[in-house]
């Protein structure tokens, strides 16, 4: 790269306000590389806890939906079901995290008093009321964990993406412009030097014109007839 660009001043220049860039622009993208991990570090803290709480609500969710069946049969667990009325709605906003846009869910119609689940408190029990609160409890968590996970997916996807930009300046682009500008300094030193050498043999030159020429002068006028007689 560094032997295709022409060594003039006004290419130094260039690379010069190009590196000035490049590098202000790699400590910017390290600034927001480590900020971002540091974001990833606290989001993948809250979605350990968060799979460990859907673990939990999962496991306890099936345990009271056995528990209803073995008591009051699947048609009983089925009929329950299916006399829910309202269901959950979900709706999605964003927020930006150091740039990155991440998504924000909320949900409501979730969790549900006796009253809303539809069916009738009479032919039930307890024991179904138990486990449709604990499915409700299981819907919030799986809710919050693919919030927290899609978060978590796109925040690697940008670190990602600034880990692999901080690598192109630092090791190709700012790289070449250094070799660059090296090129073309070596360059202009050369032609500087060899300058400096052909104005002083031109100097050197034209003091030997003018010695000669003052040598000719002087013979010249010892040869006049004027200073022959002076002479004699």
């Amino acid at each position: 790269m560094a032997e295709d660009v022409k060594p003039t001043r006004k290419n130094l220049m260039a690379i010069e306000d190009r590196i000035e860039l490049s590098e202000r622009g790699h400590d910017t993208l390290e600034q927001k590389r480590d900020g971002l991990i540091m974001e990833f570090m606290d989001i993948l803290d809250q979605a350990q806890d968060v799979r460990s709480d859907l673990e939990e609500d999962y496991e306890e969710a099936q345990r009271k939906i056995n528990m209803a069946r073995a008591m009051e049969g699947d048609v009983a667990v089925r009929g329950a079901a299916s006399a829910l009325k309202e269901h959950p709605e979900i709706t999605t906003q964003s927020h930006n995290i150091m740039g990155v846009v991440v998504p924000q869910i909320e949900s409501s119609r979730v969790k549900k008093s006796l009253d809303q689940r539809g069916y009738g408190l009479l032919g039930t029990s307890a024991r179904i009321d138990e486990a449709a609160e604990a499915y409700e409890e299981l819907l919030e968590s799986i809710i919050l964990a693919a919030e927290v996970e899609t978060a978590m997916k796109k925040m690697l996807e940008e670190i990602e993406t600034t880990k692999r930009r901080v690598n192109a300046l630092e090791f190709k682009l700012l790289p070449e412009l250094y070799e660059s500008q090296e090129y073309i300094e070596q360059k202009l030193e050369e032609q500087e030097r060899e300058e400096i050498f052909r104005l002083k043999k031109i100097k050197a030159k034209k003091e030997e014109e003018e010695k000669e020429a003052r040598e000719a002068e002087q013979e010249a006028e010892a040869k006049e007839p004027g200073n022959v007689l002076a002479d004699d």
